[in-house]
This record gives structure tokens, sequence and C-alpha cells, in this order.
């Protein structure tokens, strides 16, 4: 048994074959590193309360985010030093690259590129943090006071909230008070920048490369807008095979 373990979640079946690549990325980078691993299934909601799960079953995308900081408490108060969480759709591309911080914990970075609105096409970037990667190490500050608030945010709440409320949106307000230590190298990766990796170029992936501190070795590919039809199952997995590629040279700058 490692002190460090790798958690991911997913309802069954999956949907598309690309995110059994992106798991077997995480998965064999565990394995390389000596981590323990474990994925769930619709078990993770087992980790929240019936009250809140019941009042999110048609936003599962909140349920999930309150689910996995839970999950991720409980791997910590069971003889794990280290806990891990990378969503489903997280492809580490370069394993041998890809290595944990020395901080206490540490949250992925959005450099999300985007147009500047659906008339105007001028590339604009938003910074942010997400929560497709996590970090968190025994006594760190940061998760239980990350929890409870999420979790209080949520019992208040008596309408529709966005699908990012206690994921990258409350992370980056926490974020912005705090200075929360960044992993950098854990990207998530916008339709636009996505298109640009396909055509190896463009102004979309240059701005991306600009905004970022350093080069990425891992990366979101962004699921819920591919089930929205922003992305094709054809430019996910070509984006797929050329950041896994040994020879691409799309991130070495």
């Amino acid at each position: 048994m490692s002190d460090t373990i790798v958690l991911q979640s997913h309802t069954q079946p999956l949907p598309a074959t690309w995110i059994q690549t992106c798991l077997d990325s995480v998965r064999k980078w565990a394995h390389s590193n000596q981590y323990d691993y474990k994925f769930y299934d619709d078990e993770l909601f087992k980790f929240i309360d019936d009250e809140l799960l019941k009042k999110f079953t048609r936003q599962p995308i909140i349920a999930t985010d309150l689910a996995r900081l839970k999950l991720l408490q409980h791997y910590l108060q069971n003889n794990y030093s280290t806990v891990i969480w990378c969503d489903a759709d997280f492809l580490i591309f370069s394993p041998n690259k890809f290595s944990l911080t020395s901080h206490k914990y540490a949250l992925g970075r959005e450099v999300w590129i985007q147009h500047k609105s659906r008339s105007e096409k001028t590339l604009i970037s938003k910074i942010k943090l997400h929560n497709a990667f996590m970090m968190f190490r025994q006594n760190n500050s940061f998760l239980d006071f990350y929890t409870e608030t999420a979790e209080h945010l949520l019992m208040l709440n008596t309408g529709t909230i966005p699908p990012q409320f206690i994921g990258p949106k409350l992370l980056t307000a926490l974020h912005n008070i705090a200075q929360c230590p960044i992993a950098e190298h854990a990207g998530m990766l916008s339709p636009l920048v996505i298109e640009d990796i396909c055509q190896q170029g463009g102004i979309a992936l240059d701005l991306f490369k600009q905004k970022s501190k350093q080069p990425i070795y891992a990366a979101n590919l962004c699921s819920s807008l591919y089930y929205q039809g922003e992305i094709s199952t054809e430019q996910i997995e070509m984006c797929i095979a050329l950041l896994q590629d040994s020879k691409s040279n799309i991130f070495k700058y």
C-alpha cells in the first residue's frame, strides 16, 4: 500500500471511448509512480448527504463536485498522506514530466481561450483555477475549509445554480483572496485551443501559451462542451494523439 492515492470517477458505461484513453493515462501515471489508484462509478454519491443529493438530482455536476471533496477527505482520514483527484476527461500526456508539487495542496490552472462574444471573434483569455486536478496532503489548511464552504453554500441555495458554482467559480474566488498554490502544469483546453492543436498551430494556441506561466503536461479536455457538440469526437481523438506523440512539440516552449 502506498501513502498516496489517485481517485477518479465517472458514470458507467462511459459515453465515449476517448474518455477511457484519458482514464488509462492517469491510471498508468499513478502505477508508474507506485501510487494507489481507485475508480468510482455512481458509488461516489454515497459520500454526500442524501438531502443535498436529492436537491441537486437535476444538476449531477454540482453533486459530483461536492462528492469528490468528501471522497478526498475520506482517504486523508484513512491512512493516506497524499490524495489526488483527476477528472475522467483529464489526460496526462507527458507522464515523465508531470509531477506533484511540494506544497501541502495544489489546484489546477485554467487558461480559457474564447471569442470575445458570439458576434466579435477577437480572442480573449480568462485565467482561473479548476478542480479537474487537485492534490491535498495531510495537515493542509484548505480542503476542510473548501468543503465546508461549498456544502454551506449549497445548503443555502434555493434555486438553480451555474454548473461551476462550487468548482472553478468558488475556487477562483477563494484564490483571489488567499493565493492558493497552483499546479501550473495541470491545464485545461478550451475548444478553440483543441482545434488549433489538431491543426498543429494557430492564434488560440499561441495565446494559450502566452498566458500560461509554464508548459502543461496534462490537461482537462472539457467533456461538458464535447457533449454540447462544440468539439467533435474526431477532434478530441486527434488532439489526444498529437499530445501523446513523443515527437510533438506543441507544448515545448
